[in-house]
């Protein structure tokens, strides 16, 4: 049975929005097709009516000839992809992890490589969980950003960050890749801008990254 519009609506003013981004080179194909095809703006994914399979469909800006996949529709500068493959294949998947809580993906994306999943999840307990899921099976998990809901009856949640917590190092990276637009949505720079600003490579960026983003998730998550 699905929820009325009311309570849909309650469900997102008590939630959170949560997006999380996920580097492991074996969390699905459509990581490994953003390497080439460089961003992967959005992705969807439908079961057949047997649900042996799943149907996915991705854009992107980058036409080319995709192994396994089917070109289905073009429009402005963007292409439209789709392949199918068996149900089982995808049981271990991210999006997979996060259903399996009650919590419907939102939005995918990906870009060089690493996937960019976005869920609403009912209170910080599910999303300390959905997150230690997805860290138990993937490695190079990291929170992109959390909003809470905005709560006139309880006058908010407030969370205190010590930003001692941070190296200097740490603290400048997350302050170029903020600075930078890393973490905006659409995004303005991607890793690679913010490595070479930064004077490191990608992988020295995404460890510095990783790295405050769970000091920062330890304190907003009370772990």
């Amino acid at each position: 049975m699905y929820p009325s519009d009311d309570e849909r609506t309650h469900t997102m003013d008590d939630g959170v929005r949560v997006e999380v981004d996920v580097t492991d080179e074996s969390v699905c194909r459509v990581v490994d097709e953003s390497r080439q095809l460089s961003p992967i703006t959005s992705v969807t994914r439908s079961a057949t009516p047997g649900r042996d399979a799943v149907t996915v469909e991705f854009t992107t800006d980058t036409a080319a000839d995709v192994g396994g996949a089917n070109e289905v529709f073009s429009y402005d500068d963007r292409t439209v992809y789709r392949f199918t493959e068996a149900a089982e294949s995808t049981s271990d998947c991210a999006c997979t992890v996060v259903e399996d809580e009650g919590c419907p993906v939102h939005h995918l994306e990906a870009e060089e490589g690493v996937l960019t999943v976005a869920f609403f999840a009912p209170d910080l307990d599910a999303v300390r969980r959905i997150v230690s899921e997805l860290q138990e099976s993937f490695g190079g998990v990291s929170l992109r950003q959390l909003t809470r809901s905005d709560r006139s009856d309880d006058g908010g949640d407030p969370v205190f960050v010590d930003r001692a917590e941070l190296t200097a190092r740490q603290r400048e990276v997350l302050d170029t890749a903020h600075r930078m637009g890393y973490f905006d949505h659409p995004k303005d720079a991607n890793a690679t801008d913010v490595s070479e600003a930064l004077g490191i490579n990608r992988s020295t960026f995404a460890e510095h990254l990783s790295a405050a983003q769970s000091k920062l998730l330890d304190s907003v998550l009370e772990r």
